[in-house]
């Protein structure tokens, strides 16, 4: 395929392309994604979720910038709240991050969210797959931060990043929030705004609990003790301190087997997605053909369960 050769050469026009297309659940999607799979799991990919205004955004621009000063390439997959008219990227990625716009080993792309809740957008792990591919030693997903749907993150990135900032409030509502769970790092971003040492000693302490009840008997260096850093991004301050965290996570990920894990549990979803989908097209084709409709008409007159039709089109169609 000439599209696919043209972006795993570099081209980012075709990338930018293939990316529009996999948006647009286009026909040609699967046979792009089979010619570039050999060429995935190469990619770091980092998570940078949080609530609405804990600077997600700025984090993620000083952090690239952080990247670039290692030569090493990465992309952004900004993951924006969709237009209701439209499904697209509200905030466009241009708007974002436009320091590095002339940067050939950056590639910054905006994807909405398309209704899709979890703050993830439907295609978001086909972009990364395709990222990956083209390249990119490290992959940012920067998700629409949404609270506590934000767990999706789990299933793409290797390491969680969640930025947080002393307007937070207290540990509990953190706990509330459902973020405690699936940070790898914890970023406490605006750190020169009043309460911001509270909010590092509350995680700091929650942090020592959660180790103390989960791994009492583990031995020392078998797991990760979630870090909290502090930043001030808009100055880039603690920037270089995150980033090395972040490399010190990779290497216990790659050295603890977690990543293996964690590119395992991605491609059983994956596989587990594409096997869902293929069945409820069927489904649905089923249903709404002569057949079909005259089978429902049967449910709705009683004359048939739910359950019974169910069992029927599914022993059908596998």
């Amino acid at each position: 395929m000439e599209l696919v050769k043209k972006l795993l050469k570099g081209d980012r026009l075709s990338l930018a392309r293939a990316i529009s297309l996999i948006e647009g659940r286009d026909d040609s999607v699967r046979k792009i994604l089979d010619e570039v799979y050999h060429l995935t799991g190469q990619a770091f990919i980092i998570g940078i979720t949080g609530p609405p205004g804990a600077g997600k955004s700025t984090v993620t621009d000083k952090l690239v910038a952080e990247i670039r000063k290692k030569g090493e390439k990465v992309a952004v997959v900004a993951i924006d709240p969709s237009s209701p008219f439209t499904g697209g990227a509200i905030l466009g990625d241009r708007i974002r991050m436009q320091s590095h716009n002339a940067d050939t080993g950056v590639y910054i792309r905006s994807l909405g969210t398309r209704g899709k809740h979890g703050g993830l957008s439907k295609s978001a792990k086909d972009v990364v797959m395709l990222l990956d591919a083209a390249g990119f030693q490290w992959i940012i997903v920067e998700t629409a931060g949404v609270g506590q749907t934000e767990l999706d993150i789990l299933k793409l990135a290797h390491g969680v990043c969640v930025v947080l900032v002393p307007e937070s409030g207290d540990g509990i509502q953190m706990m509330k929030a459902g973020l405690m769970e699936i940070a790898d790092i914890f970023v406490v971003n605006k750190s020169d705004r009043p309460e911001a040492d509270k909010v590092v000693r509350e995680l700091v302490t929650m942090v020592g609990l959660g180790d103390a009840l989960k791994h009492h008997d583990d031995e020392p260096g078998s797991f990760w003790s979630v870090p909290v850093v502090k930043t001030k991004a808009t100055f880039a301050e603690g920037i270089f301190d995150l980033f090395e965290t972040i490399q010190k996570y990779k290497e216990f990920a790659v050295k603890s087997g977690k990543l293996s894990e964690k590119r395992e549990s991605f491609l059983s979803d994956e596989i587990s997605e594409i096997i869902s989908d293929k069945i409820d097209r069927k489904l649905r084709k089923k249903l709404t053909s002569d057949e079909g409709r005259k089978q429902l008409a049967e449910v709705m007159q009683k004359a048939k369960t739910p359950h019974e039709l169910a069992e029927k089109l599914l022993k059908e169609i596998t």
